[in-house]
């Protein structure tokens, strides 16, 4: 890493807790002699994704509303990482919560940083094969969910259209592209 793109950051100083993140400011010096600058942050816990296969090889989805466009989008399975938690347990937890799907076959995708400019957290991505519902779904009291399923070929001509155009949602299914030279493509 160049030196000269490096702003040396001081303390952070913490904000307001807002339960599922937490804001911070922090002091920066300019790497190449400019002004200081402060630059706010919001802290918060790691978040995994989840492409759950059934043995037919569909997708098994989410629609949920989301207040910060208010629209309803159609989304995998997922969520935080509690505190301890390792990222491949969050993974098999949420599915199994939001969808009452499990799975016994796991692989992790990819690893993506959500917005390093004001994030610091992860975003694990994992895909279950053969998943297969085996519970009534379980989800948070913050969480009202309409699961289904789809083909894969026609979640990803929603991605092309961008009828599924969530972020975390499309890095998942680019992870899933390159995972393995394309087995996962749609035939």
């Amino acid at each position: 890493m160049s030196d000269d793109l490096v702003w040396r950051l001081g303390a952070r100083t913490p904000g307001h807790d807002y339960g599922i993140f937490r804001t911070e400011t922090v002091e920066a010096d300019h790497p190449r002699g400019g002004p200081r600058k402060r630059f706010s942050l919001i802290a918060c816990a790691d978040w995994v994704n989840v492409i759950a296969l059934t043995a037919k090889r569909e997708v098994v989805l989410l629609r949920q509303f989301r207040p910060g466009t208010s629209a309803i989008y159609v989304e995998i399975p997922g969520g935080m990482i509690d505190p301890g938690e390792d990222p491949a347990h969050a993974a098999a937890r949420e599915l199994r919560e939001e969808t009452g799907y499990t799975s016994e076959r796991w692989r992790p995708l990819g690893v993506v940083a959500p917005n390093p400019a004001i994030q610091g957290n992860r975003l694990f991505t994992f895909l279950a094969e053969d998943a297969e519902r085996t519970a009534a779904a379980t989800p948070d009291d913050g969480e009202v969910l309409a699961i289904h399923t789809a083909p894969l070929a026609a979640v990803y001509d929603q991605l092309r259209t961008g009828a599924i155009d969530h972020a975390l949602v499309v890095a998942a299914f680019a992870h899933l592209m390159l995972a393995d030279d394309g087995q996962h493509l749609p035939r």
